[in-house]
């Protein structure tokens, strides 16, 4: 797929489009290991960065950064429509969210990466810090990128 083919762009919390990807996210993230969400859980989203992907007029990711201080943002719940996986659109996402990270002055983004994606953000220059750990029931690795 052509990059120019995949359009990103922040969304508004609460806004049908944020619904659209927490539909997704529970598609692809929550669904396949017996989890929802909660409405607490959704709500402690409000001060994040949510960003969607498209192709066309279709929803075919999306990603969310939460501040954690001046200079680090983690990144999380990125989600790639299972019909559009390995077509570029998370390589997008990620490169999208580096770019409006250094923007808003982040020098840092962290991220909780479940086991079997770690190699697609080691692809993108992401690094292993720590031993793995369980979260949400699977093993995660601590990963981080300077910007």
């Amino acid at each position: 797929m052509n990059n120019s083919e995949i359009i990103v762009q922040i969304i508004e919390f609460a806004s049908p489009e944020y619904d659209a990807t927490v539909a997704l996210r529970y598609d692809v993230l929550r669904k396949p290991i017996g989890l929802d969400f909660t409405e607490d859980q959704l709500a402690t989203e409000y001060a994040d960065i949510h960003l969607a992907a498209y192709v066309g007029d279709a929803l075919s990711g999306c990603l969310i950064l939460s501040p954690i201080d001046e200079k680090v943002v983690k990144m999380r719940q990125v989600a790639v429509d299972e019909s559009m996986q390995n077509k570029g659109i998370g390589k997008a996402l990620v490169s999208y969210s580096e770019s409006l990270a250094k923007y808003f002055g982040y020098d840092k983004i962290i991220l909780h990466a479940r086991q079997n994606a770690v190699p697609f953000y080691e692809n993108l220059d992401y690094k292993i810090l720590k031993e793995p750990f369980t979260e949400v029931g699977i093993p995660h690795r601590y990963m981080e990128k300077e910007l």
